[in-house]
């Protein structure tokens, strides 16, 4: 697969954040492709048999996506870290809405996120695995972007490394060290949770 033009991509979401929709319209086509590869990677995580579909992650992840008009995109590895990030997050507010409700909380609120189906185990990793990266992202926000980009966004090596400008030599060695650092800090947290 091959990711956008940089320059193309980098000027539409310039000029998207200026507020032109007509850049927006533009960026949309360009970035379906790994969007939609994204919001699978996604999916194809949960267990057999969930109901929602990658398109409707999409369309959840869109929605989030045009909510951030005041933001001021830095190049493509931003946007595609958002969108990451995004994906991860539906998810993740899912699972922690249905952990919640499950321990008597209050009512399931109706949403694109009802037609959606965690096994308790894949929800409480996944809740594990978010605040285990959030820490990461707190000292290190390179190991944590290349983690969005390589688990989360199913990018490779190169990939990654073109998203986010630097060498495929520096992205192997920061993805063994977050990967590393990860395990532990999700051993430790359920270890101390037990």
């Amino acid at each position: 697969m091959r990711l956008p033009p940089p320059e193309k991509v980098s000027q539409l979401l310039l000029d998207w954040s200026k507020g032109d929709k007509a850049a927006l319209d533009a960026l949309v086509p360009l970035v379906h492709e790994e969007l939609h590869r994204l919001a699978h990677r996604y999916m194809g995580e949960e267990r057999p048999g969930h109901t929602i579909q990658t398109t409707a992650l999409i369309n959840e992840a869109y929605l989030r996506l045009t909510d951030y008009r005041n933001i001021r995109w830095q190049n493509k590895a931003h946007f595609f870290a958002i969108a990451a990030q995004v994906m991860r997050r539906i998810l993740v507010d899912y699972a922690r809405r249905r952990h919640y409700a499950k321990r008597g909380g209050g009512a399931f609120q109706v949403s694109l996120d009802e037609a959606m189906v965690l096994s308790e185990d894949t929800s409480a990793e996944l809740i594990a695995l978010e605040e285990a990266l959030n820490d990461l992202a707190v000292f290190d926000p390179q190991k944590s972007q290349i983690v969005e980009l390589r688990f989360f966004g199913g990018l490779n090596t190169e990939e990654t490394a073109e998203v986010l400008e630097i060498s495929p030599t520096t992205v192997k060695r920061e993805w063994q060290r977050a990967k590393a650092w990860l395990y532990l800090a999700i051993n430790k947290g359920v270890e101390g949770g037990k």
